[in-house]
């Protein structure tokens, strides 16, 4: 009989230091370009709302990398960045689903009518909004999460109309404190955002890397996305309406993922 020597295996415990301060600067820069934003005008503003959707985006990317894993990654972007894309094409071209629409030319270069950092967008937000689905949806991931994205473009859409990053022509009922914007925005957005979900809960990994990143970074935009809103319409944009109502809602859809996300529930 032999008494074999048993060394314990060592755990890493989470990402690299270095993938930490990466993911940290990215998602800290969103935050304070978002936070300048109400404060500058004119081309530097321009230049600011770019560079807050490439930025966003790119902390998202990075946190699905890390927590998730290349090949999340490599499913993620390229899905959610031509969905985006084409989604939008079809919404300038035909009306359909969102309404009748046009983007001006400050937000750069275009592909047929689409901003190039239009896509971006979509790639910001339906990270994060997934990760809240699949903790908390089960069976209804594709709904909770299309939910939260709809809610999202609450916000979105009267600040860049305002800005005239684009325009709507309005027919019909309009987004309750938004009559900029037909109502057929939210709807166009909550079945185009169903069909999105729908695709990247079946097409992309749905467990957590052993060693990888936590879901701070996701909590954290969910959480700026609904603070800076209430806040920016409510002190600087003066359109307590959007703040109220908009984030009722988000507020709302938030509540039972910060709640699941507090309580520990794996």
């Amino acid at each position: 009989m032999s008494i074999r020597h048993f060394t314990p295996r060592r755990r890493r415990h989470g990402i690299s230091q270095r993938a930490r301060v990466a993911l940290g600067g990215a998602l800290g820069l969103t935050i304070l370009l978002q936070i300048a934003y109400p404060l500058i005008e004119g081309e530097l503003l321009r230049v600011v709302t770019i560079a807050t959707i490439y930025v966003g985006a790119t902390s998202m990317l990075l946190h699905a990398y890390l927590s998730y894993g290349v090949k999340y990654l490599l499913r993620y972007f390229p899905i959610t960045v031509l969905f985006g894309y084409f989604i939008e094409l079809l919404g300038v071209k035909s009306g359909w689903p969102f309404g009748e629409y046009s983007y001006s030319s400050t937000l750069g270069p275009k592909l047929f009518s689409v901003p190039l950092v239009v896509p971006f967008a979509w790639v910001m937000i339906a990270h994060p909004c997934l990760v809240a689905a699949r903790r908390i949806g089960k069976s209804w991931v594709f709904l909770y999460g299309a939910l939260l994205m709809t809610a999202w473009d609450l916000f979105l859409d009267p600040l860049m109309v305002s800005a005239g990053r684009w325009t709507w022509v309005v027919k019909g009922a309009h987004v309750p404190f938004q009559p900029e914007i037909p109502l057929s925005n939210a709807f166009g957005w909550l079945l185009s955002s169903i069909a999105l979900m729908t695709i990247l809960h079946f097409s992309t990994p749905r467990d957590r890397r052993k060693v990888g990143g936590s879901l701070i970074a996701a909590d954290v935009m969910l959480f700026w996305t609904w603070f800076s809103g209430v806040v920016g319409n409510l002190f600087f944009f003066g359109r307590p309406g959007i703040a109220l109502f908009s984030g009722a809602i988000l507020g709302v859809l938030l509540t039972p993922y910060f709640f699941n996300r507090w309580v520990g529930r794996p």
